[in-house]
This record gives structure tokens, sequence and C-alpha cells, in this order.
């Protein structure tokens, strides 16, 4: 047993990491490696879940298929078990502690210059012990399985390496009790046999059968021949996104566990295991059924939900241990335990989208973490594409569940102020055509809702009214008046808030009301509350985007976040030119109604340039050239932007020379031809021109700008 030469640490070093301070071994920089921690027992009762309204997301599997998966990551090798079998099996001393649940305290430890017993008495509460492996090798188990050694000790017990006689010497692993007289674990032992065998899903470990030897049990499962996540992390932190795909397998495996009324409980990155391209659930020990009495399950400390110190385990403290084992898997200087106590979370998980999931998912309430499995796998799958989009520079696209795509695009239109490309955004018009939330399809109204889905009108109101007073109907009628800025739409969201604790949709509405009522700073707090309820959509960030903007404040991070992962929302696109980036204009897909405004926009940046030092011949040609090859745009509108190029260009001639050899908007680049294409253009609007007024005004200007002449 060495001790931790950390400054002030009195933790000792547990498979080269302190079991205190969380740091390697001889390591002298602050960057832990996250050890695997024992299991304990922890008494508790069973409590169903909170439920949570809102539309029904399904599984995040209709979303999945469009990323990459564990085949697209480096194989891993599989492992020879005959050399995964320990040469001398212990249970380290600092590992050895009293089975009782009500005693815990440590035995087998050495005394005065004597080793510690591996069997005998804890002294505390005289509750017998045994750490000696019960099995060797060649040992007959139920005449059938041939024991190899033994490969490691868990939680309860140890686990032996043998080979299926009847099946042509397969390899299996037995898992024997830790403490055969404890009656606690020889029921924990029995539960498993019970309903474990019927376990069958390809990312979990699966249970063969249940037999007895000489008086003691043992759990026959599959040989699973690769590496932990724990073995792998110690390597270095995992990238994230190949930290996110282990979790969606995990979440399968939980969906699948809670989906039949069990919950896992223990899960740690020791307790994973992949191998080739597949990943696996082990140590099935802990699994439990949903409403199983106190007592009966085990967990890991750094891992497990706080409130299992009083309460049962559930799908929510089930899911608080994903997310607990994705930050030690991907942050570098996180440890699960610091002191002998659960670490929090540091500020910065390593990526925005990333930390609000962590935090969701670990929220000190209950009722606030995901609900189920595929409401966070929803989720995380979401954040995968945001992450797999920006390291490969290609969109991600995929439908929400949860969302309707933008209504409309907004801030797509040229500015008439020619000392500008854009102008301001007009929040009411933002706030309706923002992405609506989709209807619940179990809800009473929701046939009659979906042809209403995404129109406004005053009449839709009284129509509501005529409808059952469902949920959605009720959000709906508050969606209407937040749109309009009602103030009646703030009481409708009160009485909404008491009837659907925790539902997202309540502070959504609310940002759609304060953006229209002129209340930016309001809706940036309340769109920011929406995107740490749903971490893995795009549409809060869009409107937390707009809100930013609209507010006065830099928001280019999170249109820039929304753009590059679906170029369906075109306005994140034009979010971004407004911030300065007007050169993604030119990534609107030419299938987009607004490729003609976005290459307008463009264009309309170089001509509107308040500072003509910056600007060259080239940019004046390039911005002419890009109007040209518009064929859908209006010719009215073609001859106002050259009018403005050609003015431009006089302005530029006036302090350059002009360029050789080159031409613009048909004329050659020199002051008397641009003045004749110049005063072409103007008498060829004023014939089309919409008023007297308007065509005089044209005439005028191509009588200003002509070439002098004698005549």
């Amino acid at each position: 047993m060495t001790r931790c030469a950390q400054p002030g640490c009195t933790g000792t070093i547990d498979e080269g990491y302190c079991d205190l301070c969380g740091l390697a071994e001889g390591s002298a920089a602050p960057e832990p490696q996250p050890a695997a921690p024992a299991s304990s027992p922890i008494s508790q009762r069973t409590q169903p879940a909170a439920t949570r309204s809102g539309p029904v997301s399904g599984s995040g599997r209709s979303r999945a298929g469009v990323l990459g998966g564990l085949s697209d990551l480096p194989s891993v090798p599989y492992r020879d078990p005959a050399g995964a079998v320990m040469t001398d099996p212990m249970v380290p001393e600092e590992k050895r502690f009293c089975a009782n649940p009500a005693c815990g305290q440590s035995v087998g430890r050495s005394r005065e210059g004597r080793p510690g017993l591996t069997d005998g008495f804890c002294p505390h509460c005289r509750t017998q012990f045994s750490f000696t492996p019960k099995l060797g090798k060649g040992d007959l188990v139920a005449g059938q399985y041939r024991v190899l050694g033994c490969l490691a000790h868990g939680g309860l017990g140890w686990i032996y390496l043998a080979a299926d006689e009847n099946l042509d010497g397969r390899w299996v692993v037995l898992k024997g009790l830790l403490n055969t007289n404890d009656a606690e674990a020889l029921a924990a032992a029995e539960a498993e046999r019970t309903f474990l065998t019927t376990v069958d899903h390809p990312n979990i470990v699966k249970i063969f059968n249940f037999q007895r030897s000489a008086g003691l049990g043992y759990i026959v499962m599959e040989y699973v021949g690769g590496q932990s996540l724990h073995e792998l992390r110690r390597q270095g932190p995992l990238p994230l996104r190949e930290a996110l795909m282990y979790g969606r397998e995990i979440l399968h495996a939980f969906g699948y566990l809670h989906e039949h009324g069990l919950v896992y409980c223990d899960l740690k990155p020791a307790n994973v295991i992949r191998v080739g391209t597949r990943l696996k659930l082990i140590d099935l020990g802990a699994v439990q059924r949903i409403g199983s009495p106190p007592g009966t399950s085990w967990a890991t400390v750094g891992y497990h939900a706080p409130e299992l110190d009083t309460r049962p385990s559930s799908v929510t403290s089930d899911l608080y241990t994903v997310a607990r084992t994705l930050a030690v898997l991907t942050i570098p200087s996180f440890s699960p335990v610091r002191s002998g106590a659960a670490n929090p979370l540091p500020q910065d998980c390593g990526n925005e989208s990333f930390t609000r999931l962590l935090r969701k998912a670990t929220a000190p309430n209950p009722a606030d973490r995901f609900q189920s499995a595929w409401e966070m796998e929803e989720q995380l799958v979401g954040v995968l594409r945001e992450i797999s989009a920006a390291e490969d520079g290609v969109p991600f696209p995929a439908p929400s569940t949860l969302f309707g795509q933008e209504r409309r695009a907004v801030g797509t239109a040229l500015s008439d102020d020619p000392g500008r490309v854009f102008d301001p955004l007009d929040p009411a018009e933002v706030a309706t055509a923002l992405p609506v939330p989709l209807v619940d399809p179990a809800d009473l109204a929701a046939g009659s809702l979906a042809g209403l889905l995404g129109r406004y009108s005053k009449e839709l109101i009284s129509q509501l009214a005529a409808m059952p007073p469902t949920t959605e109907t009720k959000l709906m009628r508050a969606r209407l008046l937040a749109e309009e800025g009602a103030s009646a739409a703030e009481a409708e969201l009160d009485a909404l808030a008491l009837e659907l604790p925790g539902d997202w949709r309540v502070p959504w509405y609310r940002g759609v009301h304060a953006l229209v009522t002129e209340h930016a700073d309001r809706a940036v707090d309340l769109f920011d509350r929406c995107l740490s309820m749903l971490p893995g959509e795009l549409a809060p960030k869009l409107a937390l985007a707009f809100a930013t903007e609209i507010a006065g404040r830099p928001a280019a991070r999170w249109y820039e976040s929304v753009w590059r992962t679906d170029h369906a929302y075109v306005s994140a696109a034009f979010g971004l030119a407004r911030a300065g980036r007007i050169d993604l204009l030119d990534e609107v897909p030419a299938s987009s109604s607004h490729r003609v405004a976005a290459q307008v926009a463009m264009a309309a940046a170089v001509l509107r340039r308040p500072d003509l030092s910056g600007l060259s011949a080239a940019d004046l040609v390039g911005a002419s050239d890009r109007l040209a090859n518009l064929a859908d745009l209006d010719p009215r509108r073609r001859d106002l932007l050259t009018a403005e190029l050609l003015r431009r260009a006089l302005d530029w001639l006036e302090s350059n020379p002009p360029p050789s050899g080159m031409k613009l908007a048909g004329s050659w680049f020199r002051e008397q031809d641009l003045r004749k294409g110049l005063e072409a253009r103007y008498r060829r609007l004023a014939v089309v021109a919409d008023s007297r007024q308007e065509r005089h005004a044209f005439i005028d200007q191509a009588n200003v700008v002509r070439p002098r002449t004698w005549l």
C-alpha cells in the first residue's frame, strides 16, 4: 500500500491513482485520472420517476442514423482470456470492508506488522467475512464449467474464467459471492438468477444461467474480451465525439432495462467493455427491479445520484450515472471523487452544449433531469450532431421531434438605406418566424390542431375556444397570445406553469412574448433556460441568437452553432452576415429560395463598405459578376443595384487610377464609360418607374451623371 505523494494528501495509491485526491502516482500537475472506485450498498426505497408534460420525443434512435457509430471508430482488439487471468488473486486490504450495510467498517487490515486476514469476523459487528477465492484452476462447477482462474473481484464477489465443456470449451465468466454467509448478498444473487437470464440486448452482457456447486452460487455469463472504458480513459481523456457515441450505446441499454422495469444502478467506466466495434455493460450485480425494497442496490461514490442516500434508485438516478461517466471519460482534469465525496462538475466541461447536457442529467432535483433514456439520447444525439459538424466541417441535419422548422427566414431583406446592408431585426417579425413546438400526438385535440400549426390569425383564438380544453389547445392559445404581444399571455402562461411544472414550452412562450413586447434581456434569459432544458435542440439556440442580437449583445456564436449543424436554418446564416461574417452567405444552398437574397447581400456588402481604402477594383468586378449571374433576380432590382455599383466605382476612381483592360457591368472600367453605363441604367429605370415623381428623379440622376460633351 503506497501513500500519495501530493502535499497535504493522506490518500493511498489504488491502481495507479490516489483514492482521495484522484491524482496519478508521481504526478505533480493537477491532471487526475479517474480510478475505478469500489461499489458499496445503499439502502433505498423505490419511487416512481417524475412525469414531464411535453411533445412525445419518442426514441432518439430516429435521428441517430445520420451519424456514425462505433463501427466508424478503430476496433479494440479482442483480449485472449487466458492472458486476463490473475496470477495471484487477492482483494487488496484497502478494499476490504464489512458487508453489513449498517456497518461498512474496514476489515482484514494489517496490524503490528501482521498481514490482514482474508477470512474472519468484523471486529465492529461480528459479521463474518471472506475474501478468499472459492474456486481454483481445474475446478469443475455443476459438472459443466472448467475453471481457469480469477479474472477480477467486484462488489458482489470473485469473477472467474471458465470453459463450458458442454459447448466445445466456449469461454464463460462465473461470478460468485464475496461473502457466502451474507444473507443479503445471497438474496441479491437469487434476484439475479430469477430475472437476469431474461435480459437480452446487444449492449448488455448475456447471462446464461445460475448454477450451484459445493453449496455456493455462481452466475454464468458470456466472456467479453475487450478493454473497459476505464482502461481506455487511463490512456488519456477520450475525444468528446467518441465518448458521446459510447453514451448512445449505454442509453440504448438503459432504455431496454427501464422498459423492462429494471435499473442498472452502478454505471461507471469500469463496468463498460469495448471489444471490436461493440460496447457492452458488464457486472449486472447491482441491477434491480424498479420498486425493489431498500438495501438491495449497490452504487459507487462519485457516480451515484445524491438522493440515493435517502431515496430508491430510479430512472433519473440511472441517467445521473451516465452523465457522470461521460464527464469522467472526457474532462481532462476531472476526478469523480475528491476528499471521499463526489466532486462537482467543473464550470466548463469542454463544450457548452455538452456542459448543459451534463448539468441537465445531474440536476439536484430528479424532476429537473431527463425523465427517460430516450429523452436523454435525443438531446445527446443533438449535441453529437453539433460536435460532428464542427469537426468535419459539414452539416449534420436531422428533423427535430420537438420543433418544426423555422416558419420563414428573417433578416434577409436588403436595407433601403445605402449606408447599411441590413436593417435591425424586428422583434415581432422574429417572434412569428421562430420554429413552433410540435403538438403531442397523444393529445385529444392533436388532429384538430395539426392543420393550424404554424398559422396565425385572430380568428384562431375563437376557434380554439370551441375545442376541448386540452393541454395542447391551452398551449396553442398561449402561443397565439404571446406572438400577438397580448397582456393576457402572461396570465395564461402562469396557469400553464402550475399545470405543467417543468415543461420547457412555458419558458419558450414567455420568451416569445418578451420579444414581442420588446423585453429583449428577459427573452435572452428565458431562451437560455430553454436551451439548458433542451441542450441538443437547434431551435432554442436560434431563438437565443435572435434575442441576444436584439438585446445588443454579440450573438455570432449561437448563429454559428445553428448554421454549422443544419443549413435549413437560413436565418442563422444571415445572422452571421449581420455579425460581419458576410462570406458565409455563399453557403446558402442553390436550391434555397433565399439564395438570391444571399447573393444580393454579398454584392451589397461590397458596395456599401463605409471605407473605400479597403476596396479594390477586383472587389467591384466580383460584385458585378455576382449580380449578373443571378438569373432569378428581378430586372428592376438588378438595375438599381447595378446603378449603385457604378456610382460606387466612380467614387473609387476619384482616388485610384483606372485598372487596365477591366470591365464593370459591361462598361470599361474608366470614368467616361462608367458614366455612360450609369446614365443608361437610370434612363431604363425611368421607363419602368412606379410614379411620375420617381420617373423624373431617375431622369434627373441620369442628367447629372452623363459624360460631359460639347453638344
